[in-house]
Order: C-alpha cells, then structure tokens, then sequence
C-alpha cells in the first residue's frame, strides 16, 4: 500500500496525524502504525510503500477506521449543533437588541411629536418648555427656506417670504438688511456713465411720470449723450459759439411763429444758452435766464414749447418745435438750465407768445390719424392717435 495512501485514509485513528500531519508521509506512516500497536515484524516500510504481514492486521484497522468514522460523525454533529445553538442564540439576542432599539425610537418619536403639538398649540405665547423645541424648529426652516429664495435684485420686492407669527419682527430686520447689501453692492457696481443716467432718469420721472401718456415707453431707452456730433455742426457756426462748451445738440423742426410752416433745424445747448441753428446761422439764441417755461402736452405728441421772455415786439417770440427725442430734450434743457421748477405738461391747450403782446394756441387732440395742421382760426391743431396700452 502507497505510504501517502495509507496516510491519509488512516490518519483519523491517531491524535498526532489528524487532521493534518505537517512532516513527512513517511514519518507520518510511521507515528500511525506505532499508535496502532503494530509489532515490528508484522510491518516493513519501503521508500514509497508500506507492507502488512497478515491480513489479520489490516482487517483490525479497518474495524478500527469504520469505529472511528462513526465517532468522528457524532463529534461533527455535536460540534454542528452547539454552533447551531450558539448562532440561534446570538440570533436572538440581536433581534431583541434591535427590537430595543426600535422602541425606543419609537418612544422618541411619540416624545418629540407630543412636543411639537404642545408647540404648535402655544406657538403664540411667550417661550416655554412646551414650545421651545417647535419655535426652534420653526425658526430653522424658515430660515433654510428664506436662504434659497432670496430676492436677486433691489427691484425684486415681492418674493420675500412671509414669515411665521414668531418670526415677523426677525423677518423684516433680514429683509431691511439683504436689501441695505443689495443696494450697497448695486451702487459699488454703478459706473460714473451710469450714475449720471439714473439721475437724468429721475429727474425725468419727476416731470412726466402719471402725465404724459408716451412717458412710459421711454423709460427703457437711455438718453444719448448728444444727438449731433461737433462735425456735423457748421465750422462757421462753431466760431460764433466758441467761447461757449457745447452741452448738447440734437436735430428737430421748427414751426414758424406765422403760418405754422416746418423747417429743420439743429437745437445746440451751451452753458449759457441754447441756439437754434439753420446751416451756417444762428436763428435764435435764448439765454437761460429768459426762459419762462417749457410746455409739452399730455398725448403722445412730441411738440414743445419753449417760452421766453418778450418785451420788444422786434424780439422773437416763443419757439415751437417738434422732437422725435422729446424727454431726452427737456430733461438735458432742465438740468443745464436749472429749469426742472418751470416744465409743464398741458391738457388740452398751450398758450403761445408770437410775439410782445401777440398770442396763439397750440390745441391737441385724438383722432384715428396723426395730423398737425393750422385751423382756420389761427390755432395750430396737433392730432394725435390714441394710445392703446400693450397687453402683456
């Protein structure tokens, strides 16, 4: 019989061999045998064999093997059971460990709604025990939800969120504040260009907002900040006026003062006086402090009136003219002649002095065509469409 063979068909019959022997087989073999009780000459070991006397020998170990089997079966199977019993336990245990805790969090859980029903019951009063823990909660998730909706723009003054009763006084102290860093970052932000613009704006809004029906679709278009350029001004006219920095000029029509005819013409503004430009000449010069008012109608017309100070029937009269850049015009004239005080926007009709002591009107109107004409009665009749509001 093969030495490895017996070894390991034998091995469980020897404490020193089983389960596993770590040396030899031969030496193995060897250990069994001398275990077993063999007597030297009822065995001779050769190199890669064993060889057994009398079969007597060998039946004795294999009674031998088939009692061991037996004993090794019912030691497995007490070894799998207590292991078995051992699990179940542990088993047992963590499902009462998890039973525990889920009581536990359901003991919580009970707690911490009782609490807040206390809470929602008395969220009115003054901070209690019953109620500190709802107030917190409220505050915190007012809060995170205030956090991710806050208002992007100064102008934005709808979509702050309305606060919980505890929360109002706190609610208007961040809403005061997050606009306070809204302007402060938007005023940082704004540009000399800019600031001017705005306050031209305004003072703008000031004259014409809730008066002239036209004023609205202007607000979005920002004023130039001159309509004609220096070269596009006569080199002759630039010489007579050159002592004077020119502030602003912009191309319009003039209505004369009898007959009501139309004549382009340019409209320069200096520091000192504004000059009424025809090519190479100068038709008109009104100095600021002898302008009495300037006039405009409450349509959609771009028709003003510039009235000026007339004692000399030999002196020119009121100028009447017509711009398409009507609120840029008069806000610009405004500011540089300080004459914000004296902008009128008439209803119905606007005196005109011809000249001292010679008066017309200018009377407007609706009709379905835009038409301005001299009346038989002298007056000069400027028709205007009706405004119809866009529906957004």
């Amino acid at each position: 019989m093969q030495i490895y063979d017996t070894l390991n068909r034998y091995k469980a019959l020897c404490p020193a061999t089983w389960p596993h022997w770590r040396g030899e087989p031969a030496d193995g073999v060897l250990v069994l045998v001398q275990h077993l009780g063999y007597f030297p000459n009822e065995y001779k070991m050769g190199r890669t064999k064993i060889f057994i006397r009398h079969p007597r020998t060998l039946y004795a170990t294999e009674d031998a093997f088939e009692k061991c089997k037996h004993q090794l079966a019912t030691r497995l199977q007490a070894k799998y059971k207590g292991y078995r019993a051992k699990a179940t336990k542990i088993e047992t245990c963590w499902r009462g460990v998890q039973a525990r805790k889920e009581r536990d969090k359901r003991a919580w859980a009970v707690k911490v709604i009782k609490q807040f029903i206390k809470g929602y019951m008395t969220r009115g009063q003054a901070k209690v025990t019953d109620n500190s823990e709802y107030l917190a909660f409220v505050r915190q998730n007012y809060l995170n939800r205030l956090k991710e909706n806050l208002p992007k723009t100064v102008l934005d003054k709808t979509t702050w969120l309305s606060p919980p009763q505890v929360l109002v006084e706190t609610s208007e102290i961040l809403r005061k504040l997050h606009y306070r860093l809204m302007v402060r970052k938007y005023v940082r932000g704004i540009t000399p260009q800019r600031k001017t613009q705005l306050q031209m704006k305004f003072i703008a809004s000031s004259m014409f907002k809730g008066k002239k029906e036209s004023y609205p679709q202007s607000v979005a278009q920002s004023f130039a900040e001159t309509r004609i350029s220096e070269r596009d001004i006569n080199a002759r006219v630039l010489q007579m006026i050159r002592n004077e920095h020119i502030k602003y000029s912009v191309p319009m029509i003039k209505y004369d003062r009898n007959g009501f005819k139309t004549r382009p013409r340019q409209l320069i503004f200096t520091q000192a006086a504004a000059y009424m430009v025809e090519d190479t000449r100068i038709k008109q010069r009104i100095l600021y402090t002898a302008l009495k008012g300037i006039s405009v109608s409450n349509l959609t017309d771009s028709i003003i009136v510039l009235h000026v100070a007339c004692e000399d029937p030999k002196e020119k009269g009121d100028l009447v003219m017509q711009c398409n850049h009507l609120f840029e015009l008069v806000t610009k004239l405004s500011i540089i002649a300080n004459k914000q005080n004296v902008v009128r926007v008439a209803q119905g009709s606007i005196k005109m002095e011809i000249q001292a002591g010679r008066e017309s009107v200018i009377e407007f109107s609706t009709g379905p065509e835009p038409n301005v004409y001299k009346a038989k009665n002298g007056h000069l009749m400027v028709v205007r469409s009706r405004f119809r509001k866009s529906v957004m």
